[in-house]
């Protein structure tokens, strides 16, 4: 065989290789990392999709909780990590947040992380304690501007998407109020509901049970239109703040080492478990609607939501570092 006819058979060898996206996925357990504590907003949904996850592909998809710097050890764990498949990030706006106000970060979410799917997208809720004197936003916005600097309102952390919540809202209603940040939504509401904090922008899988069992009093939600889990909830947009929105989503993400046919096989995935009946049953009975979209759309929607964040954080002359 002739040098030429070799170099021919061994391209033919290689093309004839299958993708990693063809070949079996998964083989071995996924680590699915989450940047925020057990018990909170994003924890409970991400648990939720690695639980169905798991069943779809009939293997082991776990959690593993890395809490702190408002997810982005989390996030840089993800950046790093080999590009296999089997460590994947599951994030939050806090990610789009970050990317648009810590030009600083070990890493770079644009370029380092990929959008897969998205999951879920859901307005915040704001909660205070079931005996708070300000029984809706327009009677709370009254008593921070009677007393300001007095009130604290509370957030899972520096840069999160229910501290930017927070901020928006003070910018917004013309108040002061003192940001306490916690590790995590569950001790945030904990210090809301024993009165030691006067507020707090909580994702809905955290805030929603407590305001439905009466251990804390929502006043309001964050979106345009009434949650249609909890429809007897106002917006704060028709209490007296009308271009007031803001949505928590969530959704995975990939380090940009993927290769990209397994990165549209994992997307895929997801698209087809999230259009599952049990799936949706348990995300919204987690108090969380569905968010459905390509993975070319959910790119797209995330360096948007880092634009957005960039304008709000300049406006309001944050410093989140």
């Amino acid at each position: 065989m002739t040098f030429s006819n070799l170099v021919v058979a061994a391209c033919g060898i290689v093309l004839a290789l299958p993708s990693a996206a063809q070949t079996q996925y998964p083989v071995k357990p996924v680590r699915v990392l989450v940047g925020y504590a057990a018990g909170s907003s994003t924890d409970i949904v991400g648990r939720v999709m690695a639980e169905r996850l798991g069943a779809y592909w009939k293997q082991n998809v776990y959690v593993e909780n890395r809490g702190g710097a408002a997810g982005n050890l989390a996030a840089e764990a993800a950046a790093k990590a080999p590009g296999d498949g089997y460590t994947l990030l599951f994030a939050q706006n806090g990610l789009a947040i970050s990317a648009a106000a810590l030009p600083n970060l070990p890493y770079k979410a644009e370029q380092d992380l990929v959008p897969l799917a998205p999951v879920a997208a859901t307005p915040h809720i704001l909660i205070v304690a079931s005996d708070f004197p300000a029984k809706s936003v327009q009677e709370l916005i009254a008593r921070a501007k009677a007393e300001p600097g007095k009130f604290a309102f509370a957030s899972s952390g520096i840069g999160n998407s229910d501290h930017l919540c927070g901020e928006l809202f003070n910018l917004m209603a013309g108040i002061q109020a003192i940001h306490v940040p916690y590790k995590g939504g569950a001790p945030a509401s904990t210090d809301v509901m024993a009165g030691r904090i006067a507020y707090y922008f909580a994702g809905m899988p955290v805030g929603l049970p407590l305001a439905k069992s009466g251990r804390a009093r929502a006043l309001g939600v964050t979106s345009k239109q009434r949650f249609a889990g909890a429809p007897d909830i106002p917006t704060i947009a028709e209490q007296g703040l009308p271009a007031y929105e803001a949505t928590l989503w969530q959704g995975f993400f990939a380090p940009a080492s993927i290769d990209p046919a397994l990165a549209a096989r994992i997307a895929s995935d997801v698209q087809t478990v999230l259009a599952q009946p049990a799936t949706r049953e348990k995300l919204e009975g987690a108090g969380v609607s569905v968010f459905e979209d390509s993975q070319a759309n959910f790119r797209r929607y995330f360096h948007a939501e880092i634009e957005k964040w960039r304008n709000v954080v300049r406006t309001a002359n944050l410093k989140l570092e």
